[in-house]
């Protein structure tokens, strides 16, 4: 019986198992022997993997939808050349779907006392913390006939950030502050927190802002103008609940809200206001407070890096509780949270006096666009009835908005991608009433 591929080899290498061995084999062995010399010194000239050196560097952070850049540098101690494939494994959720295989394979070929660095390219799809896994190489001899394979661990933490898509609309709303400033030709008319300066009259004006005293002293009619005041507190209350958890799209409620409150944080601080962020469910998730305006941005898209929702209900009577002893003087508080009928009116309503009695509070909400075109769909007897049953749902939210606007409290209520331009302008109202 002639022994052909595997077998063949392994006979001639001397591991044939004794119950297979035949003496007409001696001749196949005869044959052989060249490429069993050949695989031996193939195997004996590969460079060993577990000499090699390896170390990292590159990104440590990127936001949602960036790439980041990690270095992997592979030193080789040995006398030998390294031919080799190396493959750096990440999590999944570091690679956009189908480019695992292409991004996390290299081919390397480093001479003796050299070193090579090669970049693994990551695109994640999820915030948080992710962490390297284990480096494997394969080093190949110089005929290719027989390999060395081993892995290394070389630790990497590369931290995922919030995308802040709404920073776009940052610019029109800085134009907006500016204005109420009265750092442009367009003034705010009538009066509102804090004297700034005197102007020339001109038609349409407040006359209640006319300044009698230095139009006295002037050719002119002179009236006041007037700036919101700095250094209010802004204390930003993110609903880590069961809530939080649903999607609207494809990503959760707790994303939107973490948009909108990045807009808002960075608005508020650079109208000179001091922000402070409390995450809470039933316990506290996330705190910042006490940074300084070109600190608190970066402070809270690190702290909102890693969180995620909680499948669990929110204490609406802890939460007061923590942001009556977070925010201890007049502030405003913006809690953005769901507006579920029974969440709100078993939970928030009953304790709302405490925080309106001391406090300005806006709530804000995500809504879901879904919702909407349900409300709108005809055409068929399924398309009514999820017409129906939508509009019920948007009649119950109208309610417990309103609930809560008699009690004192500024409410906004918009889709994903409107949320965070919408509670900016809400915050600008305020200022521009006087009201913050």
């Amino acid at each position: 019986m002639a022994l052909t591929g595997r077998a063949a080899l392994l006979a001639a290498l001397g591991t044939l198992p004794v119950g297979l061995w035949d003496p007409s084999w001696t001749g196949i062995l005869a044959v052989n022997a060249p490429l069993a010399l050949a695989c031996a010194c193939d195997f004996a000239l590969a460079t060993p993997v577990r000499r090699l050196g390896l170390s990292r560097s590159g990104d440590t952070s990127v936001r949602l939808g960036e790439t980041a850049e990690v270095d992997l540098t592979v030193t080789n101690p040995t006398t030998r050349t390294l031919r080799a494939d190396l493959r750096d494994a990440w999590p999944p959720s570091t690679w956009q779907p189908g480019t695992e295989i292409t991004a996390s394979r290299h081919r390397l070929s480093i001479p003796p006392s050299e070193r090579r660095r090669v970049t693994t390219r990551l695109h994640p799809t999820r915030r948080g913390d992710h962490q390297a896994d284990r480096v494997t190489i394969r080093s190949y001899g110089p005929l290719g006939l027989f390999t060395r394979q081993g892995s290394h661990k070389v630790p990497w933490s590369l931290r995922v950030l919030p995308p802040f898509a709404s920073r776009k609309h940052l610019p029109s709303k800085l134009a907006r502050l500016r204005e109420l400033d009265g750092r442009t030709s367009v003034l705010t008319r009538g009066q509102g927190t804090e004297f700034d300066s005197l102007r020339e009259y001109v038609p349409g004006d407040d006359t209640r802002s006319i300044d009698w005293r230095a139009t006295a002293r002037h050719s002119s009619v002179a009236v006041r103008t007037w700036r919101p005041e700095r250094d209010r507190h802004i204390l930003i209350v993110l609903d880590t609940g069961r809530t939080s958890a649903g999607r609207v799209g494809d990503a959760p409620r707790l994303d939107a809200s973490m948009d909108a409150a990045l807009l808002l944080a960075a608005l508020a601080s650079r109208a000179g206001d001091r922000v402070a962020l409390l995450a809470y469910d039933r316990r506290v998730r996330a705190l910042v407070q006490n940074r300084s305006a070109g600190d608190v941005l970066p402070s809270m898209v690190n702290a909102l890096a890693t969180l995620e929702p909680e499948l669990v209900e929110t204490d609406a009577r802890t939460l007061t509780s923590t942001a009556l002893h977070t925010a201890p003087r007049a502030s405003l508080i913006v809690l953005l949270t769901g507006l579920d009928t029974a969440p709100v009116e078993e939970g928030l309503l009953p304790v709302l006096p405490r925080l309106t009695k001391r406090h300005k509070v806006v709530v804000a909400a995500v809504a879901d666009p879904h919702v909407e075109e349900m409300a709108a769909a005809r055409g068929t007897t399924e398309a009514v009835y999820d017409a129906a049953s939508a509009a019920q749902a948007q009649s119950e939210r109208h309610r417990t908005a309103e609930h809560l606007r008699n009690r004192g409290v500024t409410v906004v209520d918009a889709t994903p991608q409107a949320l965070a331009p919408a509670l900016a302008d809400a915050y600008l109202a305020l200022k521009s009433a006087g009201r913050l």
